[in-house]
């Protein structure tokens, strides 16, 4: 199929999910451009197979957002974004997907289909975390000193959380095996990324996934302690992500370094996922 074929499928496709996002309202305005360019690279540049991982993401992060979202409200208040993701969000999320599926066409090996397996496991596994781990009875640690911190503190990691973390990017791997069997099982276009007698090897995906996902989410964490931008709310008397309050007023500055801020955090950890992932692969697959 020709190039600009696919991305005028990966387009309409990517159009039609972010209308739905923006229906379901978890997406804003600028998010829904921003999730149709990344998903326009990816359907398009990656294939069928890429843009399910992406809707995969996509759907069970969005239902996450929603499970007890009243309950989380009042314990994530510190959170920079809140549900409905924008252009930015929807670009941190899968900005290093997208990035991975451009390089594709131009180097077709398993190797760039585990990195971005891997960064959608981690950014998968850093969004259920923070959705469950914020309902963790037991309070976090930070990730650097082990000291106890409010919830939503970035940083902070708790057992919840880290179970969470591990399914999360679990179930991406998953999605991915699952994926890719079907497609060689129907003998489709996505077979460069595993010839039939090669498709024993596409169960690595699964542990692959895993530790990409966990070791994406874990950098994610230790960043937030270390060099994400914190400031300090004088009227709530907290620390927070947010540059302004929801009321408008302006927060004061505390420490990390002023550019990174979550969504930076998110697109870098992701990164490391794919990464992560990339490495396992050439190493499990010699």
């Amino acid at each position: 199929m020709r190039l600009w074929i696919q991305l005028a499928i990966g387009l309409l496709l990517s159009g039609i999910i972010a209308y739905a996002g923006y229906r379901k309202r978890a997406l804003a305005t600028s998010g829904v451009a921003g999730a149709m360019i990344v998903g326009t690279a990816i359907f398009g540049l990656g294939g069928w197979i890429w843009g399910m991982l992406l809707i995969t993401f996509f759907v069970l992060s969005s239902s996450l957002s929603a499970y007890k979202k009243s309950t989380k409200q009042v314990l994530a208040e510190k959170f920079d974004k809140g549900s409905q993701r924008d252009f930015w969000q929807a670009f941190a999320n899968a900005g290093t997907g997208a990035l991975i599926a451009a390089a594709y066409p131009l180097f077709p090996h398993p190797a760039l289909f585990a990195a971005f397996v891997g960064a959608m496991a981690t950014v998968n596994a850093d969004t259920w975390a923070t959705e469950l781990g914020v309902l963790s009875r037991v309070p976090p640690r930070l990730i650097t000193t082990g000291k106890t911190v409010e919830p939503g503190t970035s940083g902070g990691i708790s057992r919840l959380g880290t179970l969470a973390t591990l399914a999360g990017g679990l179930s991406i791997g998953i999605a991915a095996l699952v994926f890719v069997a079907l497609d060689t099982w129907l003998g489709g276009a996505a077979n460069a990324l595993f010839a039939p007698e090669q498709l024993a090897n596409a169960i690595w995906l699964l542990p692959i996934a895993a530790v990409g996902g966990l070791t994406g989410a874990f950098g994610d964490s230790l960043l937030g302690a270390t060099l994400q931008v914190i400031y300090y709310s004088v009227k709530r008397e907290k620390e927070t992500e947010k540059r302004i309050d929801p009321d408008g007023t302006p927060n004061t500055y505390l420490r990390g370094w002023r550019w990174l801020n979550n969504d930076w955090v998110n697109f870098i950890s992701s990164g490391i996922g794919a990464a992560t992932a990339a490495l396992l692969w050439r190493l499990a697959i010699r």
